[in-house]
């Protein structure tokens, strides 16, 4: 999956030389000063090119490569779900500026943004979750319904796209297909045979279908998708917090944290109270914890297919339907 580029289009070593296709979306008139390779990412190569404007402005541009069919599709999301965050929220995730191919090599995809000096530390919990909470509820569904105008992928596999008017179906659909890649991923087991249907046929509607009941509604929201720590940051001129690698979709708020549930989070219940400080938890508010444990089960199902090799990510994934089906089963 991971590709270095094109022979002699390499990032670093003082090579200033770049796919045409790039080029053509870079400022006009513009001459590149340099290029290097910058941060770490599972799925593709990253790095940073300097540019000097036609009145002599320095500019920093972040660039994403990445090979194949998969990999074109990730760029393609990359762009569209940083495009309609920074529609909404410019100050909250780096501009977005194009995506495309090689003229070069036709295998091989681009992703551009401007370029952020970030600092890995955690923001302040009310500026941060004052800025996720904007977000949310600025955004509006194009289509008044849950889903996205498109495939995304959350690393190199795809999650749901089209529409659904109900939360429960769209998230139905959205579990299903991660356990399908997970299984696909890892083979199936005895466990799933008693769990997954309690799970779907149980646990979904008693914690999801009160959300839509009783004239109870909610409001499809621009979610960032994989909102963990290291896709945040802190610019490094302003101070101000930063999120990218963004696999968005319209959803229920409350799914953001679902991600902030798993051993591996950094954001504390001092996040999730500076929060609702913004955005009330979602009636019925009893069942808030057990609606976030299903959301964090779609997370870890997720993650456990994208890492094949681990089975303690299975191991996991089948504590956290356990422990939903013994309560909620």
């Amino acid at each position: 999956m991971n590709c270095h580029g094109t022979e002699g289009l390499e990032s670093g070593n003082n090579n200033i030389k770049l796919d045409p296709n790039v080029i053509a979306e870079l400022p006009t008139s513009c001459r590149i000063i340099s290029t290097e390779s910058h941060g770490v990412s599972f799925w593709a190569n990253i790095g940073r090119i300097e540019i000097e404007l036609e009145d002599g402005t320095p500019q920093s541009i972040f660039i994403k490569v990445i090979s194949n069919d998969t990999g074109k599709n990730m760029m393609q999301s990359e762009f569209e779900c940083t495009r309609a965050i920074h529609a909404l929220m410019p100050s909250f995730v780096p501009k977005p500026i194009a995506w495309g191919t090689y003229q070069t090599r036709p295998d091989i995809h681009f992703f551009l943004c401007e370029f952020r000096e970030m600092l890995s530390e955690m923001p302040d919990p009310n500026v941060f979750t004052a800025r996720l909470a904007a977000l949310h509820q600025k955004s509006e569904s194009p289509e008044g319904k849950f889903g996205f105008h498109m495939t995304t992928y959350n690393g190199n596999l795809p999650q749901l796209g089209g529409w659904e008017g109900s939360w429960e179906m769209y998230f139905t659909k959205s579990l299903r297909l991660a356990l399908d890649l997970e299984v696909k991923a890892k083979g199936s087991d005895p466990e799933f045979d008693v769990l997954i249907p309690k799970l779907f046929e149980k646990v979904i509607p008693r914690l999801l279908r009160p959300l839509e009941s009783e004239g109870r509604s909610v409001k499809p929201c621009l979610v960032h998708g994989d909102l963990w720590y290291a896709n945040s940051g802190l610019d490094v001129n302003t101070g101000e917090p930063l999120i990218f690698d963004a696999c968005s979709f319209y959803a229920h708020n409350e799914y953001e944290f679902g991600q902030w549930r798993p051993i591996c989070n950094r954001f504390g219940a001092e996040y999730l109270a500076a929060y609702h400080s913004f955005m009330k938890i979602s009636p019925p508010e009893e069942d808030y914890d057990g609606r976030l444990d299903l959301y964090k089960l779609r997370f870890n199902t997720h993650v456990s297919a994208l890492f094949t090799g681990n089975l303690t990510l299975r191991e996991q994934m089948l504590g956290d339907m356990k422990d939903l089906v013994e309560r909620y089963g």
